[in-house]
This record gives C-alpha cells, sequence and structure tokens, in this order.
C-alpha cells in the first residue's frame, strides 16, 4: 500500500474538521520531520561509530604488524654490523701484523680495509634510518592507541550510563512492569513499552490516572538524566480510525505521542531533549490478525538514547 505523507492526511483533516488548526498541522509537521533527521542522524553516528572503531583497530593492528617486521629488520642489521665490526677488528690486526711486507700488499689490505669501512658506515647509516622510522612507527601506534583507549573509553562511558538508567528506570517503573509495561535495552538504547491498556481508552488520548502515574514516575528518572535524548512514539494496530475527530491511526499515533510529552514536560524533563512521533499501523510488534496481537501493536515506545557527541568530536579530529 503506498503511503500518504503526513502532511496530506493533515490537510485532509483539516478541510473535514474544525477542531485541527493550521497550527497544529505545522507543529506536527515540523516535529516529524525533526524525528526523521534525529533517528537517522543517530543511526549514521552509531554506524559511524562502529565502522570508526572498527578501521582503527585495523589500523593499530597493521601498524603492530610493520613494527614487528622493522624490529626484525633491525635485529638483523644489528648482527650483519657486528660480523662486519668482527672483520675490520681482524683485518687490522692483520694490517698491524704486515706493516713490514712489501708496499703492494700494504695497499692492498688499505683497499680491502677502506671498502670494509665504507660498507660498515653503510650499515649503520641504514641501522639509525631504521631506527628512525621505528621510532616514527611507534609514536603512531601509540597515538592510535590513545586515541582508540579515548573512544572505547567514553564508549564503556556511555554503556554503564545506560546500564545506571536502566536500573532506575526499573525501579521508578517496577509497580508497572508485566502490568501493560516493558523495559528493554537494545542497540544501546533502553525502550519502555506501554501497551494502550495502561495509558488509553479505545480511541482516545486522553491519558488515564494509572498511565500518567507510570509517565510521571519515568519523568522523575529523565529529570535526573538531562543529558539522555528522548524519543516518544505512538503505535496503533490496523483497525481503521473510526471516531470524527481525527484523520486516521496515524493521527491518533501522533496525539498519543504529544499526550506523554506533556505529562513529562509537566514533570520538569526538557523539551530540547524530547521529540514525538507518529508511527500509525506501520511497525507492529506481532501479528494483527489475533486479538492479542493487536493488543500487543497498540503501545507507546519511549526510546532513551545517549548523547554521542563527545565521541563524534573525537571522530572528527582524525
Amino acid at each position: 500500500m503506498k503511503k500518504i505523507p503526513l502532511f496530506v492526511w493533515v490537510v485532509l483533516m483539516i478541510a473535514f474538521s474544525s477542531c485541527v488548526s493550521k497550527k497544529v498541522y505545522d507543529e506536527l509537521e515540523e516535529k516529524y520531520n525533526n524525528l526523521l533527521h534525529s533517528n537517522s542522524e543517530l543511526i549514521d553516528n552509531n554506524d559511524k561509530l562502529l565502522a570508526r572503531k572498527n578501521a582503527l583497530e585495523k589500523e593499530l593492528s597493521g601498524l603492530k604488524d610493520s613494527i614487528a617486521v622493522l624490529d626484525k629488520k633491525k635485529k638483523y642489521t644489528e648482527q650483519e654490523y657486528t660480523s662486519a665490526k668482527k672483520r675490520l677488528d681482524e683485518l687490522v690486526a692483520s694490517y698491524e701484523a704486515l706493516q713490514g711486507e712489501s708496499n703492494r700488499k700494504l695497499a692492498e689490505k688499505g683497499k680491502e680495509i677502506s671498502q670494509l669501512l665504507n660498507a660498515l658506515q653503510a650499515k649503520e647509516d641504514s641501522l639509525q634510518m631504521e631506527s628512525l622510522r621505528l621510532e616514527k612507527m611507534q609514536a603512531e601506534l601509540d597515538e592510535r592507541s590513545q586515541v582508540i583507549d579515548r573512544l572505547q573509553s567514553l564508549i564503556d562511558a556511555k554503556e554503564e550510563q545506560m546500564n545506571r538508567l536502566r536500573t532506575a528506570v526499573s525501579q521508578a517503573l517496577g509497580a508497572f512492569e508485566g502490568k501493560g509495561l516493558h523495559v528493554h535495552k537494545k542497540n544501546g538504547k533502553l525502550y519502555v513499552s506501554m501497551e494502550n491498556k495502561l495509558l488509553f481508552a479505545s480511541g482516545s488520548w486522553a491519558v488515564s490516572s494509572r498511565g500518567r502515574e507510570a509517565v510521571e514516575n519515568l519523568a522523575k528518572v529523565l529529570v535526573d538524566h538531562p543529558d539522555i535524548e528522548v524519543l516518544i512514539e505512538g503505535h496503533t494496530d490496523n483497525v481503521p480510525y473510526s471516531y470524527s475527530v481525527l484523520q486516521d491511526n496515524w493521527d491518533l499515533s501522533v496525539k498519543r505521542a504529544t499526550s506523554i510529552v506533556r505529562i513529562l514536560q509537566s514533570k520538569g524533563v526538557s523539551p530540547k531533549q524530547m521529540s514525538a512521533s507518529g508511527r500509525g499501523e506501520y511497525l507492529p510488534v506481532q501479528d494483527n490478525a489475533t486479538p492479542e496481537g493487536r493488543a500487543a501493536n497498540r503501545r507507546i515506545e519511549i526510546i532513551l538514547s545517549p548523547n554521542l557527541d563527545k565521541i563524534n568530536e573525537i571522530l572528527s579530529g582524525e
């Protein structure tokens, strides 16, 4: 089925209902576009981070292999240098012993000594160059290792932060887990999934008292984590929306998401860290063919993501 853009639905809704204003349409469209951009950016940032880390680790492995080769070559050059030095000492001793012999023999020995001295100097120069290259490679390896260590440290810190957040969320929502609310972690993000039976009556976007209690408990945790990005997604089943106020399930999912946003904001969660979107019936978690599947698909998902600005700063400086 071809998807009709959200703004088309809103235009139709305005044409057929006086309850929704142009301003609401503009706000919903802007939030929808911001959501698409934010979600895409998070996925891109995560992919870039993993790709960059893998590239750096591969580069680190290559540098280690190069250092091993240079170190082996250096040892071989040192052995050649030692052998040449020994031979030179022997020739010098022989030269001193033959000083009384003919000038021809002395000249031949002198020439041989000169050649060996030149060869020895060449070996010394080569050894020095290899040592400098080895030092440069080691410095580059150390620098790369520091970048990887800093990235890994930030990644570990973000992982620890999300683990602490999950513990805090589970404690705050413990009374609701298994009763229409589930908390799970996926791809470095924390998902708080609330079924509609906990939050809304059929066809309504007014939050029930029990659902409000759960959302307010979550707000207490989010207030203490101002650097966590919060995405609220509304989802429905595929049963057509049959009320006259809204156009369809997509409109309903957006209204339900913004209802949750307003509760969080009223309890002190910064609107700068939140965004809301409606996914309608188009992202089900179960088959809509059964009542149980439709009930599971009618939900609000609050997706909590870490802020990756510091990690991106390190990567951009590479």
